[in-house]
């Protein structure tokens, strides 16, 4: 008994690892997150089209986009503070909170015959607000819930998340707005609601402590880093500047791929449920990618990965705009987004796992904002693009700021001679 009793004093015996399917919390977190992002993706089928309906205009349809990606960039920075410093789980329910509220105005001022170009306008403003919000609060979370061990593994799941949204949303966007154009918006309210219930269920056993609580960073826990902290972080490491920088030409490209899409089918009058099941062809790649993602990892290192994942969708952005009907367009969408899990999951191990707890809130909406601020610049250029150009001659003149992007960060060397961190 007593030779018993030492053993257990002196040696720490680890404590087992849930496995990640019994993991209730992250799964529960997984399905809010799924859900949510299945009704963003379907109301973002019938936004451009309500608006292309309302007003016969590809650029104000295109404002939708830019005012909601600009709100999204606006809002990054001041969300990782909020992240950093309040619980991350009333931060998640606040946000899914307001983005459900917006929704159900909409679809109900739709239903009421009410509903008017600047009502849509300030629901994309409260939409691109919420959003990083809430994606940080919920990548926090997550981080909470599973051991480190399974982190890849957890995110590697969060891509295929993304996949079945990609995948079944624009689907039964098409699909509800066909059978009533109200029908979107009001699945999208839902669909946040949902979210909310299971960002209000799921509670960590040992919630990170923020700076000001004691966590460990200073005596009183304060940082002194500020609202720009993630900034620097990133800013002060060539490689993961140069990936930022790459990373947001890449969006600036990828984001406007779904109005052109839209507006292509829409100009051949294909029927709203078809633009819906074209449009899925990037949720198929994505689910497909999302198999790649370990395989890629293993094979390259991350800066040539990058490299080579953006400068393969040259061809396939000026591809797009040469194809005609749904299935073609479905085609070249699959190939577009085959490398964006493994991409996805690269910034993660580049990015967050270098980075200390204290600042991981500020880090990643840092790394958003950046990221996302080729979308407002996208987004709102294409709309004009489209009008002045059209179809083709918007998406050949994406290519090339593509390509542009890409050769920029081929003659970067510290992007290029990055490797992966030790896990």
């Amino acid at each position: 008994m007593s030779a018993t009793m030492s053993v257990t004093e002196n040696e720490a015996i680890p404590a087992p690892v849930t496995p990640l399917r019994r993991n209730w919390r992250f799964q529960t977190l997984w399905v809010g997150s799924t859900t949510s992002l299945t009704g963003t993706t379907a109301a973002d089928v019938a936004y451009p089209l309500v608006i292309l309906t309302l007003t016969g205009s590809p650029a104000l349809a295109g404002l939708f986009g830019f005012l909601q990606a600009s709100a999204l960039v606006l809002a990054g920075l001041p969300a990782g503070q909020v992240v950093d410093r309040h619980d991350r789980r009333r931060v998640l329910i606040a946000a899914e909170s307001v983005r459900a509220a917006t929704a159900g105005t909409v679809a109900l001022l739709f239903a009421a015959h009410q509903l008017s170009l600047p009502v849509l306008l300030a629901a994309a403003v409260l939409l691109g607000a919420a959003q990083p919000f809430g994606g940080a609060a919920r990548m926090l979370l997550v981080r909470s819930v599973v051991a480190p061990e399974q982190l890849t593994a957890a995110l590697t799941q969060d891509e295929v998340r993304g996949g079945i949204a990609e995948l079944v949303g624009p689907s039964l966007g098409g699909l509800l707005y066909g059978l009533g154009r109200a029908l979107p918006f009001l699945y999208s309210a839902v669909s946040f609601t949902v979210s909310t219930a299971c960002a209000i269920v799921v509670r960590p056993d040992n919630p990170p402590s923020a700076p000001g609580t004691g966590g460990g960073n200073g005596e009183d826990g304060r940082d002194s880093g500020g609202i720009f902290a993630g900034i620097k972080v990133l800013w002060a490491d060539p490689a993961l500047r140069a990936a930022m920088v790459l990373v947001s030409f890449l969006n600036a490209a990828g984001a406007p791929l779904t109005l052109c899409s839209v507006y292509l089918l829409h100009r051949e009058s294909a029927p709203s449920w078809s633009i819906g099941l074209a449009l899925s062809g990037a949720a198929v790649g994505g689910l497909a990618g999302a198999a790649l993602v370990e395989p890629l990892h293993r094979r390259f290192r991350p800066g040539w990965l990058l490299l080579g994942i953006v400068a393969s969708e040259v061809p396939l952005v000026v591809a797009l705009g040469l194809v005609r009907g749904p299935w073609a367009v479905a085609a070249v969408l699959f190939c577009t987004t085959l490398g964006i899990p493994a991409l996805s999951v690269l910034l993660d191990v580049l990015i967050f796992r270098q980075v200390p707890e204290r600042k991981h809130g500020r880090t990643i909406t840092s790394a958003m904002t950046v990221i996302a601020l080729g979308i407002p610049l996208g987004t709102g250029s294409v709309g004009l693009l489209l009008q002045y150009l059209g179809g083709t001659g918007a998406l050949l003149a994406l290519a090339g700021l593509l390509a542009c992007g890409a050769g920029w960060a081929a003659a970067q060397p510290r992007l290029r001679a990055a490797r992966w961190p030790s896990a």
